[in-house]
């Protein structure tokens, strides 16, 4: 059973006049890497909300491991509590989503809402600022860091929590182009038939790297194609981007 499945998904922001999704219909299992590609507007980051239960498809049906996500459904805490711990969700930018007062607040927060015991708190937060090498700036308000650091801190604050899925938009933005192969390497580590990571991404190197099947959108907000690894060339990139 696939842990995704979308069916006629279409979406309009309020008092938008066209929509910003159109019949999308797409099966994500466990296990497998999507790549979403699409010129800039074409609606990655609106799905991407979707998925994470941000937003809710105005037309069409979402699942997550066989139970339909509605907005009805997310305004239980409980619900969306499970769902936003299995779902990790990295916003193309960064300083939406980072909000405590120190880094290694951002990293121990989804760890304390969990209920975990302090000293695992404590352990996971000291592990995973090590991971990310934010330990030397561990004290840093966030919006005192370098573009950067923030991703990296969203990165650690989100992977602390070990989610089933990944959701990265545009996941090398703002990074150089050292902390860009150390991103892809480590994305590549959390390869697991567990696992399933969907993300929007331009460089279609580091992009067939990583993706097993690839989602194309266009224009018109659609999915026109999908495709396994193997069937993408780099010249069919570019002529979607």
């Amino acid at each position: 059973m696939a842990l995704i499945e979308m069916n006629h998904v279409g979406f309009r922001y309020p008092n938008e006049n066209t929509d910003s999704l159109t019949s999308i219909t797409v099966s994500m299992e466990k296990g497998s890497c999507w790549c979403v590609s699409g010129p800039n507007g074409c609606g990655k980051t609106t799905l991407f909300r979707i998925l994470s239960g941000l937003d809710f498809p105005t037309s069409g049906t979402w699942s997550f491991d066989g139970e339909e996500i509605t907005a009805a459904k997310m305004k239980n805490d409980e619900f969306a509590w499970n769902l936003h711990r299995r779902i990790g969700y990295l916003f193309q930018d960064s300083d939406s989503q980072l909000f405590c007062s120190s880094v290694e607040e951002e990293v121990a927060f989804g760890l304390e809402q969990a209920g975990l015991a302090e000293a695992e708190v404590r352990a996971k937060t000291e592990q995973y600022l090590a991971m990310f090498n934010l330990t030397s700036i561990r004290k840093k308000a966030p919006f005192n860091i370098s573009g950067g650091e923030k991703k990296r801190c969203a990165l650690a604050a989100i992977l602390a929590m070990e989610p089933e899925v990944l959701i990265l938009d545009e996941p090398y933005n703002n990074l150089d182009e050292d902390m860009q192969k150390w991103l892809l390497h480590f994305l590549e580590s959390l390869r697991s038939p567990e696992r399933l990571i969907v993300f929007a991404d331009h460089h279609h190197s580091s992009a067939s790297a990583l993706a097993d099947h690839f989602l194309y959108m266009d224009k018109a907000h659609r999915i026109v194609r999908t495709a396994e690894a193997e069937q993408k060339t780099g010249a069919e990139y570019e002529r979607r981007e």
